[in-house]
């Protein structure tokens, strides 16, 4: 049928494609059609760009799959399950997020007070979830952060802090 690298590259990519096709069927609309189809239309394809901008961000975050431990992220909990390590911190008391490239593979290192730092694989299972957290910090430069794992290895970089951070 589809060879497993191909289906791999496809859902990498899945959402610029999808925006791609919601973009196509709006200009259809806006430029084949006169009234509110044509309305309906532009905003489609607005949307659509929207869809392909945000689908090329997250597609420079994945990083493989394969590695060690397995990410959960429910309810702005993240938890990592590892081969020998693990724990879980909430995004809502992060004081600070560092990727850390000089490690094989490298590591997302999540720091949270009283706890000790989580240290996450970028390749782990599940670790494509990390993107939608990582955008609910405040102030998070999303761009940034995407330069910096492309960059290969390295120094560890903080991509987010916190001073801010409210205690109950």
């Amino acid at each position: 049928m589809i060879r497993p690298e191909a289906a791999e590259t496809l859902r990498r990519w899945r959402e610029v494609l999808i925006g791609g096709a919601v973009g196509g069927v709006g200009l259809w609309l806006a430029l084949g059609w006169i009234g509110l189809l044509s309305w309906l239309g532009w905003a489609m394809a607005a949307a659509g760009i929207g869809i392909i901008l945000s689908g090329i961000q997250r597609a420079r975050f994945l990083q493989g799959k394969g590695g060690p431990g397995i990410v959960d992220v429910d309810e702005g909990q993240v938890t990592y399950y590892g081969p020998l390590e693990g724990g879980s911190a909430a995004l809502e008391y992060l004081t600070r997020l560092d990727l850390d490239p000089s490690g094989y593979p490298a590591h997302w290192v999540l720091y949270q007070p009283g706890q000790p730092a989580l240290h996450i694989p970028v390749n782990a299972d599940g670790a494509d979830a990390l993107f939608d957290a990582f955008s609910q910090l405040p102030g998070l430069r999303t761009e940034r952060m995407l330069a910096e794992l492309r960059a290969g290895p390295g120094r560890p970089v903080t991509v987010w802090s916190n001073t801010n951070l409210r205690l109950h």
